[in-house]
């Protein structure tokens, strides 16, 4: 007979629903600016009197793949799967990191962005099972 070991929920549930919807929204947009680049994949940059044609198929290609896998992890974070949150964590932790080298450009937001980014790791890290079904 196999026992299951019942998880307590906890307030931390909240936030990790909000990792899983930000990762789904996030994934989602970043599909679209993959799918956008590989439909209009030629770009001109204008600078001081100087074309440069720019191809942004491979950039396309990469936004896309990399939505769709924030997509789909999106969604397993929301069933407390481990790989998910892993992807996750790693999501956040990228995020995190940007926002730290952007924060003498834009101070308030990247103090922002860093706390919303170290809740989502910790609720991912600490409570993610907790979203697991029995």
């Amino acid at each position: 007979m196999a026992h299951t070991q019942e998880v307590e929920r906890t307030g931390w549930t909240g936030w990790i629903a909000f990792a899983g919807i930000m990762m789904i929204v996030v994934g989602g947009l970043q599909a679209i600016y993959g799918l956008v680049a590989l439909f209009n994949d030629n770009w001109v940059v204008w600078n001081n009197g100087n074309a440069v044609f720019l191809d942004i198929t491979v950039w396309g290609w990469v936004h896309l793949a990399v939505g769709i896998v924030v997509v789909l992890a999106g969604i397993g974070v929301m069933s407390g799967n481990v790989v998910a949150r892993t992807v996750g964590v790693l999501v956040a932790a990228v995020s995190l990191v940007a926002a730290f080298l952007a924060l003498p450009l834009y101070p308030v937001w990247s103090i922002i962005l860093i706390a919303i980014d170290l809740l989502v790791i910790w609720a991912l890290i600490a409570h993610g099972s907790e979203m697991r079904t029995t």
